[in-house]
């Protein structure tokens, strides 16, 4: 059994869309812990702001089963592949850790957003802040305090409905 972390953002219907893919995750794993949701202002494009969160599940799924099911959730809510790396996203849902595992395929773990981009990193060091990054060997709430708030896109907890409504 693997312990994994998800990376769920949108910036598309993004209520609607985040609520859609942590309701896909529950049905594919027994338990989905979350952290809080954040809302930040969209990297490297001018758009929509984006709702982000981490879910962390235990799964028997292989590290390509599991990347091949978030992907077949993105294209269920209407996620397109042929735009621009930073563009907006109905749904985006990402593998961060497997495990511990440092690999480059079928998927490069862990994510390199972890440590680059605070709407992964801060959602993670709130679930799991004494848990080591596998590369870094650093604790995932020493690598927030170390990131460089001036690069850092503007970031705020919001009160999620998570409620249809």
């Amino acid at each position: 059994m693997a312990t994994v972390y998800i990376s769920i953002g949108s910036n598309q219907n993004a209520e609607a869309q985040i609520r859609y893919g942590v309701k896909r995750l529950q049905e594919m794993f027994s338990k989905l812990e979350l952290s809080s949701v954040y809302e930040s202002e969209a990297v490297g494009f001018s758009g929509d702001n984006f709702l982000n969160l981490v879910a962390k599940a235990q799964t028997q799924l292989t590290i390509s089963q599991a990347d091949q099911a978030f992907k077949r959730i993105e294209a269920a809510a209407g996620r397109r592949r042929n735009v621009p790396k930073f563009s907006d996203r109905t749904l985006d849902i990402d593998l961060l850790l497997y495990n511990d595992l440092v690999c480059d395929k079928p998927v490069l773990l862990p994510r390199t957003e972890i440590t680059q981009h605070a709407f992964v990193l801060l959602p993670l060091a709130e679930m799991e802040p004494t848990k080591l990054h596998p590369i870094e060997k650093r604790s995932y709430h020493s690598l927030w305090q170390q990131f460089d708030k001036k690069e850092q896109q503007k970031l705020w907890l919001v009160d999620f409905d998570w409620g249809q409504g």
